[in-house]
């Protein structure tokens, strides 16, 4: 299940979501050096990958359809969406990205070409999720 990439709708759009960074940079033709989002299913399971400045820990809890990067460098987004969750329950967190190639419009057929597993029902799109960088007590608003 680690291998395989799902097509779906995520929180905010239609997405690739898999475990695997690498087939994901290939599917999208993007340079190996940018990140990607991990989405987790829990609060808990954000623990396990980094640790949450105290003086924003209130606003990573309460946060919708935003995405922070930590200190670590690590991007980070606790999913709330029901329909997002089945599958984030499953793998506990999964990297995720738009369904295009990279800067490219979305493409219905390439996407259902390049997936493992299409999870349906895929609905429109929606705005892309909020991102801030978080310091240890600053906060920058990056898209």
């Amino acid at each position: 299940m680690e291998d395989k990439v799902f097509l779906t709708q995520t929180d905010t759009t239609i997405g690739f979501v898999s475990q695997n960074a690498d087939k994901l940079t290939q599917i999208k033709q993007r340079p190996p050096h940018k990140h990607y989002i991990k989405a987790v299913n829990s609060l808990r399971t954000l623990q396990a990958f980094t640790r949450v400045p105290q003086t924003h820990k209130k606003r990573v809890r309460r946060a919708k359809k935003t995405t922070f990067i930590m200190p670590n460098g690590h991007s980070l987004r606790v999913i709330r969406d029901k329909h997002h969750l089945l599958l984030l329950d499953r793998l506990k967190w999964a990297y995720t990205t738009s369904a295009n190639l990279s800067s490219q419009a979305n493409d219905e057929s390439f996407t259902r070409e390049k997936a493992d597993v299409v999870i349906e029902p895929i609905k429109e799109t929606k705005q892309a999720s909020k991102i801030y960088r978080l310091g240890k007590k600053t906060l920058k608003r990056i898209r």
